[in-house]
């Protein structure tokens, strides 16, 4: 068929739309003899006769495996050049308790970013020395919690947090091992918003304050230096970027070195997903050789030993191993500028679920998941229910053309801030999350009711109370 004039270039009109690229779904999604998706041996119909819609579903032993591999492959390239790697788990990509187990048990441990997320993983059973902590604009009362707690690594983010952490860790009577966030300059080739290391932004330390800073941070008895931490951005499909922050703070840890120890390194996370079929991801084992071959070198030519290396991977784990399905509401075809049709479908979620695609124009695929069909490819526009122009789930992709009200469509790659972005707008409730494997399924975060939204409403009198 030929394509439309208004689907963008990179989305190519296929032959026929019941086709699952396999970069882009979970391992474990396939389509059945009688054409229904099904995830982990579980059919979608199924799913969203118990569950309901929207509903996201997590591949359990997808992200599993993804999240041994990445261990295994930077534990492997590392190794190869006389070091060795932590790998902490994202949380604020995704994070439950079933969740932050799965990550443990693979060997991980966890980055969070408030006292919630810090919660989350200590209410898992998380020995509370393998998590890291994160954020900006840590509180007085959350900085004090993590100590009390005796929390593994706290990232510093900022002058003021040196005194808080420092005071913190001296009335609980520890020495509290940090980070020092550095603000590397690089600009990684991704969307504004996701480009964390950029210097008008509220992310870290300026490189060329750093010296200084870490000075302040070794004057306290009560801290422990244990290296500087970048974080270049979200969403990246290469290692260039990982390439010249690694020169710049390498290049920062051999001056620090030269004074005291600094065993470790961290260089974040970032590493991007295939959310299209033109999506082109880095395998993982590449990803860990490029950037232990990167370490290796750099510290060649600066002649110090390679530290510890620490990553940060989330999206790259999470994000690909979920589904989101959505039951298909109205379906409107517009024409546009007299020249061509685009299908409006919409479906019974939207920004509240996935508020990406308003955020950052993310793009998405999606397909039936309830059958397959003959019918010649249409391009679509799968909209929310949210009273916004902007509230899009998939700016542009080809679905059958007789799509109708009722099918049952389905969203990969939303495993990554999906729920943790989710919200009430329009009051609207979060949907469950369900995790399937081997033809089961349960729920791992139930989802919000009617009576979960109105309990909070102080203006509410319960029922049988009396004045």
């Amino acid at each position: 068929m030929f394509a439309n004039p208004l689907a963008p270039e990179w989305l190519e009109a296929p032959a026929e739309a019941n086709s699952l690229a396999s970069t882009v779904w979970s391992r474990n999604a396939a389509r059945a003899e009688n054409g229904e998706l099904t995830i982990a041996g579980v059919p979608t119909r199924e799913l969203v006769s118990r569950f309901g819609t929207p509903v996201y579903v997590v591949d359990e032993a997808d992200a599993i495996a993804r999240a041994t591999e990445i261990k295994g492959a930077f534990d492997n390239e590392f190794a190869r050049i006389g070091s060795s790697v932590k790998v902490y788990y994202a949380g604020k990509a995704f994070l439950c308790t079933e969740v932050a187990r799965w990550m443990t048990a693979a060997g991980l441990n966890i980055d969070v970013a408030s006292a919630g997320e810090m919660a989350v993983a200590l209410a898992a059973g998380t020995d509370a020395s393998r998590l890291g902590f994160h954020g900006n604009n840590k509180s007085l009362s959350e900085i004090d919690r993590a100590v009390r707690a005796g929390i593994g690594p706290i990232v510093i983010d900022s002058v003021v947090e040196i005194g808080r952490v420092a005071e913190a860790a001296a009335r609980h009577g520890r020495t509290q091992r940090v980070r020092l966030r550095i603000n590397s300059g690089v600009h990684a080739s991704t969307h504004e918003y996701l480009a964390t290391a950029r210097e008008d932004q509220k992310f870290g330390i300026p490189l060329t304050d750093a010296e200084q800073i870490v000075a302040q941070i070794r004057s306290h008895s009560s801290l422990e230096f244990v290296g500087i931490h970048s974080h270049i951005g979200s969403q990246i499909f290469d290692t260039a970027g990982f390439a010249e922050a690694a020169r710049r703070l390498l290049e920062l840890h051999a001056r620090l070195s030269m004074h005291a120890p600094v065993p470790e390194l961290n260089l974040g996370g970032g590493f991007g997903i295939a959310y299209t079929s033109a999506d082109q991801a880095l395998p993982v084992a590449e990803l860990a050789a490029s950037l232990a071959n990167i370490v290796e070198a750099e510290c060649a030519r600066l002649e110090i030993p390679v530290p510890v290396v620490a990553i940060e991977p989330g999206r790259s784990i999470i994000g690909p191993s979920t589904t989101t399905l959505y039951t298909v509401g109205t379906i409107k075809d517009v024409l546009v500028d007299g020249e061509a049709v685009r299908k409006y479908v919409s479906v019974d979620g939207g920004m509240s679920d996935n508020i990406r695609p308003a955020l950052y124009e993310a793009d998405y695929s999606a397909r039936l998941a309830n059958r397959v069909s003959e019918a010649e490819p249409a391009l679509a526009r799968i909209a929310g229910k949210h009273c916004e122009a902007g509230d899009i789930v998939v700016r542009a992709e080809y679905l059958p053309g007789d799509v109708e009200p009722g099918d049952i469509l389905a969203v990969p790659a939303t495993g990554a801030y999906g729920w943790a972005m989710s919200n009430n707008y329009n009051y609207l409730a979060r949907p469950p999350v369900v995790a399937v494997r081997d033809g089961e399924a349960r729920i791992i975060v139930r989802g919000e009711t009617e009576d979960d939204l109105l309990s909070r409403d102080a203006g509410i009198t319960p029922s049988g109370d009396s004045e």
